[in-house]
């Protein structure tokens, strides 16, 4: 896919429209330049990517037996920091915004693990050891496995007579409820690798060469260096945007780069019905009873995106992730009580 075009938002007679070049692309990673944009909306897209792209991961766990060394707390920890595939994460509902008690099918997985040792060797529990309540369709919620040993991440270590024996729900979310969720383990961003708008400051001292200081990156290649004397330009503005997304296992990069993208829709589409709800859904302004997820419409309708999903967002006087009761209760979640966060 190296130096691969993908155009999809540029018509014939319509060239201004912005412009995606893919550079490189595997199973963990995607380098890919966005042109023909403002910095505005090149940002909005990274932290959506880093924070607002739904993914599954282990919320609640019922610890039946713990004879490890480890305390209960400390499993738990390890288990929420387990990948687990949410390739498929759209089919499940926010736990807050679904009508069973507490958690369901519709809206979180089961995993099981027990695991005892009954030998003098040391006995190695690991993710592959989960075992989804197998009540979907799809691989979602199962432990993402990629070594080659097929063993996935280590959870603990058992001696002779030792067992654990738990169970844990999987629950949908976003980075900014809780980290455990966050689909990226980095995401570079970077324009103007020349630094001819002078957005940085590369101070060096007076006998460094600056060169060596400051190395160029990998994207100085592919724009034209400055020339000597060539004067500033103070009305210039970035238009050309570098990211490298790497995802953390539980979804493609591909697939986070286009949940990023629809759940910006959704957001602008919340932003224009709050200006004008006449026109994009609804007679009056909507009064607003209580925190919902990002894809959730007060009255159940869509946003002027077509299939984008609804658009009311969790910020504002009622939001779901700090300034108000939050709506996630008070069960313990592999990082201690979840409500407030």
């Amino acid at each position: 896919m190296d130096g691969m075009d993908y155009d999809p938002m540029v018509t014939d007679g319509d060239s201004e429209q912005p412009q995606v070049k893919i550079s490189a692309a595997d199973a963990t990673k995607v380098d890919f330049e966005l042109s023909r944009t403002n910095l505005s909306f090149a940002n909005s897209l990274r932290r959506i990517i880093q924070a607002e792209v739904p993914t599954i991961a282990i919320d609640l766990v019922e610890i039946e037996v713990n004879s490890s060394v480890l305390a209960d707390e400390f499993i738990a920890h390890r288990l929420g920091l387990i990948p687990l595939d949410s390739s498929n994460v759209n089919d499940l509902n926010y736990s807050r915004d679904c009508d069973c008690e507490q958690y369901c099918e519709q809206c979180s997985v089961t995993l099981t693990l027990h695991a005892r040792c009954t030998s003098d060797e040391i006995m190695k529990v690991y993710a592959r050891d989960l075992l989804p309540d197998g009540q979907h369709n799809s691989k979602i919620g199962t432990p993402v496995i990629t070594d080659v040993a097929g063993n996935g991440c280590l959870i603990a270590k058992l001696r002779r007579g030792q067992e654990i024996k738990l169970s844990c729900i999987a629950k949908k979310g976003i980075a900014k409820e809780h980290a455990k969720w966050m689909p990226t383990s980095a995401v570079g961003f970077e324009y103007d690798p020349h630094n001819k708008l002078h957005h940085l400051d590369l101070w060096y001292e007076n006998n460094t060469d600056p060169q060596k200081e400051w190395p160029k990156s990998k994207y100085a290649e592919w724009e034209e260096p400055p020339q000597e004397g060539e004067p500033f330009d103070y009305d210039a503005v970035p238009n050309r945007f570098y990211f490298e997304v790497e995802t953390s296992g539980n979804m493609p990069p591909d697939l986070i780069v286009q949940n990023g993208i629809r759940t910006l829709q959704q957001k602008i589409g919340g932003l224009l019905k709050g200006l004008d709800p006449r026109k994009y859904g609804g007679d009056e302004p909507v009064d607003f009873d209580g925190p919902r997820s990002p894809d959730m419409n007060a009255d159940g309708g869509t946003t002027p995106w077509g299939d984008a999903g609804g658009y009311t967002t969790p910020y504002g006087n009622q939001s779901a992730w700090g300034g108000g009761a939050t709506a996630y209760g008070s069960a313990t979640t592999p990082y201690g009580q979840s409500g407030g966060w």
